[in-house]
C-alpha cells in the first residue's frame, strides 16, 4: 500500500469546512432536491464546526493548554470585530430592546453564525475545568454533556414528552439559544481533537464511511419523526468526526497559514454576501430562482473578498531573516523546577529578570515562569518592573536597584516593591507620605547598597516608619561563587542573621528574608529564608568555569543563530576583511555571517579562537569582526551555501558552543555576554 501524500491537511481542510458552512446557510440543492439539500446541509455539512473545534483542541493540547488564555483573547477580539461588522445588518433587522441586545451580544452572537465565538469562549473554560479531573474523566464528562445537549437538539421531540426534561430544555433555550453549544457541544469536540486518536488508514476510512452512513440514517429518521428543534447534534456525529480527524492527522505535515486566515475570513464574511446576493436576485433571475447559482455566487464572492483582505494585511518580517535568539521555554521551565527541588520547605524561587532576563527576554521568560508556578520576580530598575506589570505579570516584583523617592506614586501605581538602598533612601521614601512596599537591603560586607547590618538603631528607625510597608529583608553574598572565600561568605551570613535576630528580639518582624543568589544556592547549604534569588543559573548557564559544590541538571535556554549571507572563494595569498587581516594560505571558502559586534558579540572573539557551527561542524571565525557581519572559514564544508543557518551559541546536531566557552575566550562572564546581546537579534520561542 502506497503511503499517502503528506502536506498541511488540517489547515487545507479548513477551506472545505468554511465552504460547508456557506452550504448550511445557502442550501445549494434546494431548487433541485429537498432530500439532497437536507443531506448536504443538515447532515454532511455538520462536520464543519466540529472540525474547527477539534483542530483548536489539537493545537491547544500540543502546548499543554498553556496558550488557552491567548487563544481565548484572540477569539474574543475576532468576535468583537465581527459584531461591529454585522451591526448594520442587525440594526436593519431591528426589533430588539436593550435587554435583548445584551442577551444577543453576550450569549447568541448577534447574528446566527457568530454563535460560534461566545460558545468557544464558554467551552474553553469548561474544558480547562474538566481537565482538572484527568483526561479520561474529562472526556467522559464532556460526553455526558453532549448527550444532555442532544436532548435539546435533534432529540427534542422525544425529551419534550417528559415534563421535567421539557421544562429544563425550555429554560435553557430561554437563557441562551445557539450558545448552549458552548456547554453541551464545544467541550467534547475540543477534547476529541486534543486526544487525536489515530487508527490505521483502512480502519479510519471504513469507520468514517460507516459512521457517516449511520449519521445519514439517523438524520433522516429524526426528520421523519419531527423530533429536531435544531439539527447540529447527532448521536453518531462524534464517531464520524473521530474517524475523519484520524484520516487528516495521518496526512498532516507542516502548516498553511494562508488557508487558516482565508477560512476564518470566509466564515466571517459570507453572511454579508448572502444578503447582497439575495438583494441582487431582484434584478438577476438565476440568483432568484437557482439555489446552486446563489451558493456559487456567495462562495465565490466570499473567497474573493477573503483573498483581497488577506493580501491587504500588514506584512511582518520573519525574526529569522538575519540573526536571532531562540529561547527554549521547556528548558526554562525545567530549570525552574530543578532549582525548586534544592530549596528547603517554605522557601520559594524568586526569578531574577534583570537586563531583559540576562538576554533571554524578560516578558516571555516571566510569562513562562508564571505559568510554571513562580510568584516572585526581581528586576534591576523601575522601568523593568513596569514592563512586567504591563505584560500581565502578577505576584511580587522586587526592584533591586535604586529608585528616586519622587517615583513613589509610580511604585504604588504598578504595585512594585522597592529595595531600600540605605538609611537615607528609606526615610526619603517614607517622607513622600504614601505607603510604599519595600524590602530592606542589608550591607553585610559587599559595601554596595544596603543599611549596614550592624547598625540596628538605623534599621529599627526604618521599621518604625509607618509609610514603609516592609515585606522583607535581604543581602547579597559577594564571594559565594568562590569556594576559597567561604570564610568571608560565612561572616556575611553571620552578620545577616544577627541583624534579623536583634530585630525580632526588639519586637520587629523582619519580613521575608533572602540572602542566596545563584551561587549561594549552588555552594551553600539550605538557608532559613523565604526566597532564593535565582539569576544566571535559572537560564541553564554558569557565570564562568569556577567550580561549584553542586550543579543540578540544568539546560541552556538560549541559542544564538545567524544566516549565511554569501560564500566567497579566495585564492592563496588573497586577503579579506577590515585591515585585510585575514590572508588565505590555500584556496579558501569564507562564509559571511549576518551577525557582528553590534549584536552584542565581543569584537575580539574572532581573534581569540571564536568559532561557529554549520551543518553540525565547527568552523573557525577569521579576520576582524565587523559591526554587522563576521567571517567563518568553511573550506572543509563545500555544501555550505547562502541562506544556511549558523549557530554561534547553542547546539547543531551533536556539536555545541556554550556561552561559557565564548565568555572565557574573551575574558568575561556569561552574565555580561548574554545581557549585552543586542535588541537587533529578536527572540523566537521554541518548545
Amino acid at each position: 500500500m502506497t503511503a499517502p501524500v503528506k502536506g498541511p491537511a488540517l489547515d487545507r481542510f479548513r477551506l472545505l469546512a468554511a465552504a460547508l458552512v456557506v452550504c448550511i446557510h445557502t442550501g445549494p440543492l434546494e431548487s433541485f432536491s429537498e432530500a439532497g439539500d437536507f443531506w448536504l446541509c443538515r447532515i454532511f455539512a455538520r462536520i464543519a464546526v466540529p472540525f474547527f473545534l477539534m483542530v483548536s483542541g489539537h493545537f491547544l493540547d500540543r502546548e499543554g493548554w498553556k496558550s488557552t488564555g491567548r487563544f481565548w483573547k484572540k477569539s474574543l477580539l475576532i468576535y468583537m470585530a465581527a459584531v461591529l461588522l454585522y451591526l448594520p445588518l442587525n440594526l436593519r433587522n431591528g426589533g430588539y430592546g436593550p435587554l435583548e441586545w445584551g442577551k444577543r451580544l453576550l450569549l447568541d452572537g448577534t447574528l446566527y453564525h457568530l454563535w460560534y465565538f461566545p460558545a468557544v469562549l464558554l467551552g474553553l473554560w469548561v474544558v480547562r475545568g474538566l481537565l482538572k479531573l484527568g483526561r479520561p474523566a474529562a472526556l467522559a464528562a464532556a460526553s455526558g454533556l453532549y448527550l444532555l445537549g442532544l436532548g435539546g437538539d435533534s432529540y427534542f421531540g422525544l425529551t419534550s414528552r417528559f415534563s421535567g426534561l421539557g421544562a429544563f430544555y425550555s429554560g435553557v433555550f430561554t437563557l441562551f439559544d445557539y450558545t448552549r453549544n458552548g456547554l453541551f457541544y464545544v467541550p467534547l469536540f475540543l477534547l476529541l481533537g486534543a486526544n487525536g486518536k489515530q487508527w490505521s488508514r483502512r480502519t479510519a476510512r471504513t469507520g468514517f464511511v460507516l459512521s457517516l452512513t449511520a449519521m445519514t440514517a439517523e438524520g433522516f429518521a429524526l426528520r421523519s419523526l419531527g423530533w429536531p428543534r435544531h439539527d447540529s447534534m447527532y448521536l453518531t456525529l462524534p464517531l464520524c468526526m473521530v474517524f475523519l480527524f484520524s484520516l487528516l492527522l495521518e496526512r498532516n505535515q507542516g502548516t498553511d497559514r494562508q488557508a487558516r486566515r482565508l477560512s476564518v475570513l470566509v466564515y466571517l464574511l459570507h453572511p454579508w454576501f448572502i444578503a447582497l446576493v439575495w438583494a441582487g436576485g431582484r434584478f438577476a433571475v438565476p440568483l432568484a430562482e437557482n439555489s446552486l447559482v446563489r451558493f456559487a455566487a456567495v462562495l465565490a464572492a466570499s473567497f474573493a473578498a477573503a483573498l483581497v483582505l488577506d493580501k491587504l494585511r500588514p506584512l511582518s518580517v520573519s525574526p529569522q531573516t538575519r540573526a536571532w535568539r531562540e529561547i527554549d521555554l521547556n528548558a526554562l521551565r525545567h530549570n525552574a523546577q530543578a532549582l525548586r527541588t534544592m530549596l528547603p520547605k517554605g522557601c520559594e524561587l524568586m526569578a531574577v529578570l534583570k537586563a531583559d532576563a540576562y538576554g533571554h527576554g524578560a516578558i516571555r521568560s516571566a510569562r513562562c515562569l508564571q505559568r510554571a508556578g513562580t510568584r516572585a520576580f526581581a528586576v534591576a530598575c523601575l522601568q523593568e518592573g513596569i514592563a512586567l506589570r504591563k505584560s500581565g505579570i502578577r505576584g511580587t516584583i522586587l526592584i533591586l536597584g535604586y529608585t528616586p523617592p519622587e517615583a513613589v506614586p509610580i511604585l504604588r501605581r504598578w504595585r512594585l516593591t522597592q529595595a531600600v538602598a540605605d538609611e537615607a533612601h528609606g526615610h526619603a521614601l517614607a517622607d513622600m507620605g504614601k505607603p510604599v512596599r519595600v524590602h530592606i537591603a542589608l550591607d553585610t560586607g559587599m559595601h554596595r547598597l544596603g543599611v549596614p547590618a550592624e547598625d540596628t538603631a538605623a534599621l529599627e528607625q526604618l521599621y518604625g516608619r509607618r509609610e514603609l510597608r516592609i515585606g522583607g529583608v535581604f543581602s547579597h553574598l559577594c564571594a559565594s561563587d568562590d569556594l576559597a572565600m567561604d570564610d568571608y561568605t560565612s561572616a556575611q551570613l553571620s552578620r545577616f542573621y544577627s541583624s534579623l535576630n536583634i530585630l525580632r528580639q526588639n519586637g520587629f518582624d523582619p519580613g521575608k528574608a533572602h540572602v542566596q543568589a545563584s551561587y549561594g544556592l549552588l555552594n551553600l547549604p539550605p538557608q532559613p529564608c523565604a526566597y532564593v534569588r535565582a539569576g544566571i543559573i535559572l537560564y541553564g548557564v554558569r557565570s564562568d568555569s569556577s567550580p561549584s559544590r553542586q550543579w543540578p541538571e540544568l539546560h541552556p535556554a538560549l541559542s544564538l543563530r545567524a544566516r549565511v549571507a554569501c560564500v566567497r572563494t579566495l585564492r592563496p595569498g588573497e586577503r579579506a576583511g577590515y585591515g585585510l587581516e585575514f590572508q588565505a594560505e590555500r584556496e579558501t571558502r569564507l562564509a559571511v555571517l549576518t551577525i557582528g559586534y553590534a549584536d552584542g558579540l565581543p569584537r575580539e572573539l574572532a581573534r581569540r579562537g571564536g568559532r561557529v557551527l554549520l551543518h553540525g561542524q565547527s568552523c573557525p571565525m577569521v579576520g576582524r569582526m565587523c559591526m554587522d557581519q563576521l567571517f567563518a572559514d568553511v573550506t572543509e564544508l563545500p555544501e555550505v551555501c547562502q541562506g544556511d543557518i549558523a549557530t554561534i551559541i547553542g547546539r547543531d546536531g551533536r556539536a555545541e558552543i556554550t556561552a561559557e566557552e565564548i565568555a572565557e575566550r574573551c575574558g568575561t562572564i556569561t552574565n555580561e555576554l548574554l545581557s549585552r546581546l543586542g535588541s537587533r537579534a529578536p527572540y523566537v520561542s521554541i518548545r
